[in-house]
């Protein structure tokens, strides 16, 4: 029974961390092995995929309207100079960038209680990246906590979207188990929020972790290429200039000049000389 997801995960999950497919490809191979799996099971019928092909636009709609939405508010928002507003406000804040970070962490982790992770990724991080980049905040690095942090406080009661994800599946009444045939107690929703707070903590710790070591997002980054601007100028300055496009002076007889750097005869006269031959 535990096999087909298991195969569902490694078709996901799997095919990313072995660098075979991207994250949007791995969705796409899940989703061709649930359709291979529900075929040879005889499940698969054209109602079936007609409802998921409509779940899957609804959800594609929902995503494109956030997205254009998002865009329409940063573009008003920015012809109003807010973007200037967000970082004087951030630029007041003590502690340079651990301040800004610790501050970003904790209005990121209220929001992710409450909000979902499209308007945060579209509307929040778009005003707060370039906030980032001003401090000489490595992006990669600033993303990475972002997106640990998002996963803290979508555990976070009240409004913890993975513990409503979890609630959904797990058994509200009590029932008897097909296999063993023993009594199996419903799960309370209390019972799925106690359980949330070791998991809270372990996150937690985490962004901690890598707010202090850095290293362990931007060690294997390649650096940046330094270029020297006065090295680059002076080599401007100096370099000889070549024209390849001048084609070259005809030759009229005239001899050239010798190594005293002036020529014996008059070069009028010796052009004069040349025209008549």
């Amino acid at each position: 029974m535990l096999i087909p997801p298991l195969v569902l995960i490694f078709l996901v999950l799997g095919t990313i961390f072995l660098g075979i497919a991207t994250p949007t490809e791995g969705g796409a191979m899940g989703a061709l092995g649930a359709l291979i799996m529900a075929g040879s099971r005889r499940t698969l019928s054209f109602k079936l995929l007609k409802e998921a092909l409509e779940n899957t636009t609804k959800l594609a709609i929902f995503v494109l309207f956030i997205l254009i939405g998002s865009t329409v508010f940063s573009f008003t928002f920015n012809a109003a100079d807010g973007h200037i507003w967000v970082e004087h406000l951030f630029d007041k804040l003590p502690g340079g960038q651990l301040g800004f970070l610790l501050f970003v962490n904790a209005l990121v982790f209220v929001l992710g209680m409450f909000i979902d992770f499209f308007e945060i990724a579209f509307i929040v991080v778009p005003l707060l990246a370039p906030v980032a980049e001003k401090l000489d905040i490595n992006l990669i690095w600033f993303g990475i906590i972002l997106a640990m942090n998002l996963q803290t406080s979508f555990l976070t009661p009240p409004f913890g979207f993975a513990l409503f994800y979890l609630r959904s599946v797990a058994a509200r009444a009590d029932y008897d188990d097909v296999i063993t045939g023993k009594r199996i107690k419903a799960v309370t929703t209390a019972q799925i929020y106690k359980g949330s707070i070791a998991f809270i903590v372990l996150q937690l710790i985490m962004v901690a972790t890598i707010i202090l070591n850095p290293g362990l997002v931007t060690g294997n980054l390649d650096k940046p290429v330094v270029v020297d601007e006065a090295a680059v100028e002076n080599l401007l300055n100096y370099m000889p200039s070549v024209d390849f496009g001048a084609p070259p002076a005809p030759d009229f007889g005239i001899p050239a000049p010798d190594a005293g750097g002036a020529a014996e005869e008059d070069p009028a006269k010796a052009l004069e000389e040349a025209i008549k031959q």
